[in-house]
């Protein structure tokens, strides 16, 4: 968790920020979009802060359609603060995920967002699932979850 920050700090994931452009008529994936919306408001209106690593670009840029890689970087490049951190903890501690059966880009994820933010936001159900199960060091929430915690409408 990051000390001495007034503003809780949240690491939106990939699959979080890509929410918007999956498949709308899906309850569950419309219900998630309304909730990325509702944060990312938030965020625009200095509530809180968004967190990016170079693990989203690298993500980011592997998209296949133009307008949704573009979206994302100008969101990133926007919207994103980029801390400073010790860049060879992060990656022993996503290696230490990835023996734990992480993937190996929600590793990273995990390892930046464990040394950087205070809340990690996916909408990825067995990522949350085994960040439960392995005590990461940072709040794993998907978004609705986020926001009833937070009471944001």
């Amino acid at each position: 968790m990051v000390v001495g920050t007034q503003k809780e700090r949240l690491y939106l994931d990939v699959c979080t920020l890509c929410r918007p452009f999956d498949d709308q008529t899906v309850m569950r994936i419309r219900l998630e979009t309304d909730a990325y919306y509702l944060i990312l408001q938030s965020i625009q209106n200095g509530r809180y802060e968004m967190i990016t690593s170079p693990v989203h670009v690298k993500e980011i840029e592997a998209i296949e359609d133009v307008h949704e890689r573009m979206e994302l970087m100008v969101l990133l490049n926007r919207f994103g603060l980029r801390p400073v951190c010790d860049l060879l903890k992060v990656r022993k501690r996503a290696e230490q995920l990835y023996l734990l059966k992480f993937g190996v880009a929600d590793a990273a994820h995990v390892a930046f967002a464990e040394e950087t933010a205070d809340v990690f936001i996916s909408c990825d159900d067995k990522l949350l699932k085994k960040c439960r199960k392995n005590g990461v060091n940072v709040l794993s929430l998907n978004p609705v979850e986020f926001c009833v915690r937070e009471n944001l409408r």
